[in-house]
């Protein structure tokens, strides 16, 4: 018998990816409707919200702040009105 064992080493890291776009929307839209349009006009946005998340560089950990809050999610989407004081998760 050797005089020696094998051990295995593990590691896991976490990265996160964050990017931001700028869409325009009506201005007559009530805030509490802007989640509904955003959801009826995915294809105005889909595709630059998918490429700057493509551009995005990794940073270490859960990318947690600024909305961000749902830490046991894979993937996490917000929007804000800017200039107003509402948002939320889409």
């Amino acid at each position: 018998m050797g005089k020696t064992r094998e051990v295995k080493i593990s590691s896991r890291t976490i990265y996160s990816k964050y990017c931001e776009i700028y869409i325009e929307i009506p201005k007559d839209l009530p805030q509490e409707k802007v989640e509904e349009w955003l959801f009826e006009n995915e294809i105005k946005w889909t595709d630059a919200i998918d490429n700057a998340n493509g551009q995005a560089t990794l940073d270490f950990g859960f990318g947690l702040g600024d909305g961000m809050d749902e830490k046991d999610s894979e993937h996490e989407m917000r929007f804000d009105i800017v200039g107003e004081q509402y948002g939320g998760h889409i």
